[in-house]
This record gives C-alpha cells, sequence and structure tokens, in this order.
C-alpha cells in the first residue's frame, strides 16, 4: 500500500503503473491497467484486464533474477505444488518489481462477512476459512522444502521481539508515553512468561497474518494472500489472528465453538486425540500475544509514515486482550500496567 505522504504527492502510482504498461506492452499484450487498493505494506496493485481476461499486478522492490528467492515465491510454489489454495504466478519480472498473479475479485472474507446477517452462515464461511489453514498447516509441516520459511521460528526471541516493536511503537511511540523502566522491565517479564510457554508448543507452519482481510473469496472456495511471512510456530497463531480478528469481532461463545470445530477437525486428520483445555488455554494467551503486536503494527504504520487508516482497530484489540488477560489471575500486575499507560 503505498504511503499517505506518497498518495499526496501521486508520483509513485503513476511512476508504478507506467511500470506495469510498458513490461506487459513488451510482452505483446494489449491491457487496461487499474490501481486498485492493497495491503498494509509497501506494495502497490493493478488489476490488469485484456479483452479475455483480468489478472493482478504486484508491484515491490526489484528482486534477484532468481525468483525463488523471494519469500512470497518460495511460499506460493510450495504451498501451490501441495495443493493449498493460493494465487497462482503468470509472469514475473524481477528487475522490476513486477508479478503478475491470476485474478481472485475483491471479495475478501471481511467483505463477504458484512453480507451475512445470520450466525449460521458466518459460522460456515469461518469454518471454510479453518478448513483452510488447517490444511496448509498440516500439509506444509508433513512436507517440507529448501525454502527460508523453515529456518524461521516463532521461538521466544521473535515473540519477545514483537512485544518490545509495540512497547516502541505504541506506547513510547503513539502514545509518547514513557514507562518508568522497573515498570516496563515488569511488563517485560510477564511477557516472557507467556512466550516460553507459547513456544515451547509442537510448531507446525504457519501463515503469520491469516485474518478477513488476507483470505479472498470466489464462490464457496477460499484462497489466502499475503502468506510471504510464513514460518514454523504453534498452529494457535494463525487462529488467534483469524478468530480474535482486529477487524472483525466474534462473540466468546463463537470463538470457542469454532476453535472446538478446529480440534475436532485436526484430529480427525492428525488421527490423535488433543488436550482441549491446554490447547484452549494457549490459544488465550497466544491471542494476547498476537493482538498486542498488531497493536504495535497499526503504531508504526502512523509512526513511520503516517498512515492513520489502522488506528480506529486498536481500541477493540485492546479489548480482546483485556478479555483474554482476566482470564489468568496470575497475569492481573500485567493487565493493570498495560491499561494505567493506555487509558490517561
Amino acid at each position: 500500500m503505498v504511503s499517505v505522504k506518497a498518495a499526496r504527492t501521486g508520483a509513485p502510482k503513476l511512476d508504478d503503473e507506467a511500470a506495469v504498461r510498458a513490461w506487459l506492452g513488451r510482452l505483446g499484450r494489449s491491457v487496461a491497467v487499474t490501481a486498485i487498493p492493497g495491503d498494509a505494506s509497501s506494495r502497490r496493485y493493478f488489476r490488469v484486464r485484456t479483452r479475455n481476461s483480468s489478472f493482478i499486478c504486484m508491484k515491490m522492490q526489484a528482486f534477484a533474477d532468481v525468483g525463488e528467492q523471494l519469500p512470497f515465491i518460495q511460499v506460493q510454489s510450495h504451498l501451490s505444488r501441495l495443493g493449498v489454495n493460493v494465487p497462482q504466478i503468470i509472469d514475473l519480472e524481477s528487475k522490476k518489481g513486477l508479478i503478475l498473479l491470476a485474478d481472485l475479485g475483491d471479495e475478501t472474507l471481511l467483505k463477504r462477512l458484512e453480507r451475512v446477517s445470520k450466525k449460521r452462515d458466518q459460522l460456515v464461511w469461518f469454518k471454510r476459512a479453518i478448513d483452510l489453514v488447517l490444511n496448509m498447516q498440516i500439509v506444509a509441516t508433513r512436507n517440507t522444502a529448501p525454502i527460508d520459511a523453515y529456518g524461521l521460528y516463532f521461538d521466544e526471541e521473535k515473540l519477545m521481539w514483537e512485544v518490545g516493536f509495540t512497547l516502541a511503537h505504541f506506547y513510547n511511540g503513539a502514545l509518547a508515553r514513557n514507562i518508568p523502566a522497573k515498570e516496563q522491565k515488569v511488563v517485560e517479564s510477564y511477557f516472557k512468561l507467556i512466550c516460553k510457554r507459547l513456544a515451547s508448543q509442537e510448531w507446525y507452519f504457519t501463515h503469520r497474518d491469516y485474518h478477513g482481510r488476507n483470505v479472498m473469496v470466489q464462490g464457496n472456495d477460499l484462497y489466502m494472500i499475503d502468506f510471504q511471512d510464513a514460518r514454523l510456530g504453534c498452529p494457535q497463531y494463525d487462529l488467534a489472528s483469524l478468530l480474535r480478528d482486529s477487524y472483525y469481532q466474534l462473540e466468546e461463545e463463537v470463538v470457542y465453538e469454532l476453535l472446538d470445530y478446529y480440534l475436532r477437525q485436526k484430529e480427525k486428520i492428525e488421527g490423535a486425540k488433543e488436550n482441549h483445555r491446554e490447547f484452549t488455554r494457549v490459544f488465550d494467551l497466544m491471542s494476547i500475544q498476537r493482538n498486542f503486536k498488531a497493536i504495535g503494527s497499526f503504531a508504526s504504520f502512523y509512526m513511520k509514515r503516517q498512515d492513520v487508516r489502522y488506528l480506529k482497530f486498536i481500541g477493540n484489540t485492546f479489548e480482546n486482550i483485556r478479555r483474554n488477560l482476566l482470564k489468568f489471575p496470575e497475569l492481573d500486575e500485567l493487565r493493570c500496567m498495560l491499561f494505567r499507560y493506555y487509558y490517561f
């Protein structure tokens, strides 16, 4: 997504669109190119229409001639070979940072949910999203490949880095709250306990950013996008991203109904019983850490490029954290400190 500053000048949009037109023109395609909204990154997206077809062109920084070195292409190629629903790559131009993809349309899972008025229909769509990510987790964990994602981990160090990211960009940055060193150390010590437990779980291949905006709907089928940051971690990470989404609030009883669905499907596929109580406890802890990181991301978009669009989701995300912290009396001090410096 182009930055606020860049959007005002308009220059990057014109340059990027011209690059797309020039590249596709050299390939002998007569095309119509239209800029479309993208994600929260610096990548830009264009819909490319020919007489008989429609594609999506993703514009990023130039990458190595050997496309397999690009995380997006590595993960896409691997998941596609395993039969996971991901957008197909049609063509690429590494020196200009262009990747031509199959067009999955404009309807995300989040947009589809806007039209849902009945609980049973909501459950249908979330179960489909769970089926998609569960399939990815299991087949990609069983079938490894020589790609970077398998050397990256949601270990304690990485999870704690995400905690520090939020403390820096949200509390110290966006809120300009100078938490005394002694109290910040207490906050970090509680998160260290949480992250140690999360990192001790069995690791699966995880999407890392699996929520309603990163799932596309085509008919009754779902496709995952924005999977370039995949790594190994506990499966609850993707579930927390989906079921405790900052953009869409599910009632708590629905969250646990869907969590139970995930566990029953997982047991059926793997042929092994899960400790439902333990899995749920870890899921709630994972939700705390995952939502805390999301707040850091929203704040960083504002601090780094004055992008205010995501600040409105911080309140819902903090409420997710509050509800889950209340389930752990041993974390009361952490809850009080986080909210003391949030509400002022």
